[in-house]
């Protein structure tokens, strides 16, 4: 997988998951020179550990590379290879065991939510991600600390074209189910065992039209209370967790 550019990671979390999980990754680290935090002394001990160089700098000099953001006195360079181009699509579907579970997110423009459905996919064990390259946010700093390490670990492709990289995972055999708040069939009777892509639609907005009428079928999740829809990251989580219910626990019916 093709790295991309240079990314920083701001955070004792985020770099200390990035050296435990990616540690070849992580290009440098700098941590505010004369620090007793012993969760810095022990992130330091782990990169000398990983090979990684470590630089002693003022806390100043932190505050310029994470632009106002809590850097808890440590930032780190990031390869980031494990975000990829859709021009990968069928190498990284090529080396997935068993039937793929894939998560797209049509248009997540809040780094917090983003982050957030990050952190859901992979605790769900979400095999790929699939993000809009213009339409989203980007693996920005603010989104990594929202994932908490799990934005180093996915496997993640920027889509330049959503409707053809959809396209693309049916020809593979890969279901499409969209969530729509309109939809009349609920989550909960879908069969959703079986090569599926969960497609999320956008704060707001929800799915676009041409990435509904790609999927195969729509869903929605059945509201009890008064309020109308869910954020996009408890949406994400519930569906995610629904579909491992069914594939590793019971079917609709049983």
């Amino acid at each position: 997988m093709r790295a991309s550019d240079e990314q920083l990671l701001i955070g004792i979390h985020a770099v200390t998951s990035a050296l435990k999980t990616t540690a070849s990754d992580v290009t440098w680290i700098k941590i505010v020179a004369d620090s007793k935090n012993k969760r810095l002394l022990e992130l330091d001990s782990r990169a000398h550990g990983s090979g990684v160089k470590v630089i002693r700098v003022r806390s100043s000099e932190l505050d310029t590379l994470a632009a106002g953001q809590r850097h808890q006195g440590v930032v780190a360079g990031f390869k980031a290879s494990n975000i990829a181009s859709e021009s990968r699509l069928d190498a990284i579907l090529d080396q997935i065991d068993g039937e793929p579970l894939v998560l797209v997110l049509d248009g997540i423009q809040d780094p917090h939510n983003l982050g957030a459905c990050l952190r859901t996919a992979e605790a769900a064990g979400v095999n790929l991600v699939i993000i809009c390259k213009d339409r989203s946010a980007g693996i920005t700093p603010v989104v990594r600390r929202a994932a908490s390490g799990a934005a180093e670990v996915l496997t993640i492709i920027q889509a330049t074209n959503l409707a053809r990289v959809l396209r693309a995972l049916k020809k593979r055999g890969i279901w499409l189910v969209g969530t729509s708040d309109t939809a009349s069939e609920s989550l909960f009777n879908k069969d959703l065992t079986g090569p599926l892509a969960l497609v999320m639609g956008s704060e707001g907005q929800g799915l676009r039209r041409l990435t509904g009428e790609i999927c195969d079928f729509l869903v929605s999740i059945p509201m009890a209370g008064q309020v109308e829809s869910l954020n996009v990251s408890v949406a994400s989580g519930v569906c995610l967790f629904e579909i491992n219910r069914q594939r590793h626990f019971i079917k609709p019916g049983s």
